[in-house]
């Protein structure tokens, strides 16, 4: 990895039809938000490069999935490969927050990643700009309910964001990139090791053969 200067990273962002993820991206990534985006098919993704961890130039490649039931079957061909997952709800839709836990494992079933268990999720609760009135009652308890009993209890990042005024949605990505970062070069690590094993095994039958008698 020391040999390149640039890594690409594959980040997805997963969440119901509607609460943001493809604002989010396009705050990101191209700081500009409309209110006329249709409904992702399929999905689509951006690419932003950006340094992270002091120096490291690293191409965010961002996946923005269709939150439509009748899409999820694509995952498999999009999920493949990630890096980070993106779990996005809408602060003023209490179902969506509820929904994490089932995006979530769809990921993992999906993705078929080697360590589902240490792979980086983060958090996004969307729309902080609108009126207070609109937002789920009780968010941060719920918020934690959902983390604490259905997403395993684990201590993921959270942010809460708005795509239209683009408040937090940097500081979120550049979470994202870093941990993505390091899944990336755990990843590798794991590769090297499988090669350096792969290679013993490889000398190890090409000695046997050379010392057949047959």
């Amino acid at each position: 990895m020391s040999g390149r200067k640039k890594t690409l990273l594959k980040v997805i962002i997963l969440g119901d039809s509607g609460v943001g993820k493809t604002s989010l991206m396009q705050q990101f990534v191209n700081s500009k938000f409309s209110h006329q985006y249709k409904a992702t098919i399929g999905a689509d993704f951006l690419t932003k490069e950006i340094t992270v961890d002091g120096g490291k130039q690293v191409t965010l490649q961002i996946w923005d999935t269709a939150g439509q039931e009748r899409f999820q079957s694509l995952g498999v061909a999009f999920y493949r490969g990630a890096d980070c997952c993106v779990l996005c709800y809408d602060v003023t839709n209490e179902k969506s927050l509820n929904n994490l836990a089932s995006w979530k494992d769809e990921f993992l079933i999906q993705s078929n990643v080697a360590n589902p268990a240490d792979f980086p999720f983060i958090i996004i609760g969307n729309k902080i700009d609108v009126d207070e009135s609109k937002k789920i009652a009780s968010l941060q308890k719920k918020l934690n309910n959902v983390t604490s009993n259905q997403l395993g209890g684990l201590n993921y990042p959270v942010f809460e964001t708005s795509a239209r005024d683009a408040i937090n949605v940097e500081p979120a990505f550049e979470v994202v990139a870093k941990m993505a970062l390091q899944q990336e070069e755990l990843n590798e690590a794991g590769n090297d090791v499988s090669d350096d094993y792969n290679d013993a095994i490889n000398i190890h039958l090409e000695s046997e053969s050379s010392s057949c008698m047959c």
